[in-house]
């Protein structure tokens, strides 16, 4: 496929590494080694923007340390300009980074609380016109990237009784035009927070899945940048008026909410005494009416006309047996 045909977008997010530190300031001397024991630090990926950037202030800012490992050195320079952070140098798709960054939190002595999966990265194209490489990359950034992240930190957060939180999306529930490789990968993270948090319960680490909706973010700038540095047009692409609709709508992306809300969920789901599976986070409260409405629509479809279908009394049933469980 030549560039004019090409469709894909890809939203590169930084992969960062914060730690995070409760309480006054190490002191020096023989009491260093008992104030690192009562520290907890927390991994977190993708916070040089959007939502890991505010993740990042919003724990920096309640007194914590945090280590940022992003890929690009202007972004950690940057980002040891903030109070209470340091950088690292971390990318999730480089295992060498991942190790690194392992071995770097291992030798601080802190040992690690919990890991917040969030470096991600956006491609948007119609499935049957998608390159396969770039479709691939989507993988591995968001769905390898938190695979590998979290086995090569597991054994520190199970040491520590940790929590483990991804950030995932209401497109984990919802797909639609365009937005098919993007949907494929919340998806996974749908199965892999399920699959992980009944894992972890022998190890007594409890595990959640963050699910924002249309927040602010840099993802409609650095789309409409890469469309216009590969020259790209949609001319010859059978879904011309969706992709020209939806570049129209990248020029609203400043009108959108702040992601105060997403960060807030995160502290709850690493730091609350009964943390959620979930936590459905979005701006508006349409959002989550169709969020939800899909997910019945599926059990619906999953009831209906199939060999084993339930009547609508007992569907009732099984969903207040679900609501009395939460």
């Amino acid at each position: 496929m030549t560039n004019s045909l090409k469709t894909v977008v890809r939203v590169s997010v930084a992969a960062l590494l914060v730690t995070v530190t409760f309480g006054a300031a190490v002191p020096s001397g023989a009491a260093e080694s008992d104030a690192k024991e009562a520290q907890k630090a927390v991994l977190v990926t993708g916070a040089s923007s959007g939502i890991g950037l505010k993740i990042t202030e919003f724990l920096a800012a309640r007194g914590v340390h945090v280590y940022a490992g992003a890929r690009k050195e202007a972004d950690l320079k940057r980002l040891d300009t903030m109070e209470n952070v340091s950088s690292v140098k971390l990318d999730v798709t480089i295992q060498s980074e991942i190790d690194a960054a392992a071995r770097k939190i291992t030798k601080e002595g802190r040992g690690l609380y919990g890991i917040v999966n969030n470096a991600g990265v956006a491609i948007v194209a119609p499935l049957i016109e998608v390159d396969e490489d770039d479709l691939q990359f989507q993988m591995d950034v968001n769905v390898f990237g938190p695979y590998r992240v979290t086995k090569a930190f597991a054994p520190l957060v199970i040491e520590s009784k940790g929590r483990i939180t991804t950030i995932g999306s209401i497109s984990g529930i919802l797909s639609g035009t365009l937005f098919g490789p993007y949907s494929m990968t919340k998806h996974a993270m749908e199965a892999y927070a399920d699959s992980l948090a009944r894992e972890m319960e022998r190890f007594d680490v409890k595990v959640s899945i963050v699910e924002p909706g249309n927040y602010k973010s840099k993802i409609g700038q650095s789309l409409k940048k890469r469309l216009d540095a590969k020259g790209a047009d949609f001319e010859t692409s059978a879904y011309r008026e969706e992709m020209e609709r939806m570049m129209a709508r990248v020029g609203q992306a400043d009108e959108q909410k702040d992601p105060n809300e997403v960060a807030e969920a995160v502290y709850h789901a690493l730091f609350d005494e009964n943390p959620k599976m979930r936590y459905m986070v979005v701006p508006y409260e349409q959002q989550a009416e169709i969020t939800v409405a899909k997910a019945i629509q599926e059990m619906v479809e999953l009831n209906e006309g199939q060999p084993y279908t339930f009547s609508r009394d007992e569907l009732v049933k099984m969903l207040d047996e679900a609501l009395a469980e939460n």
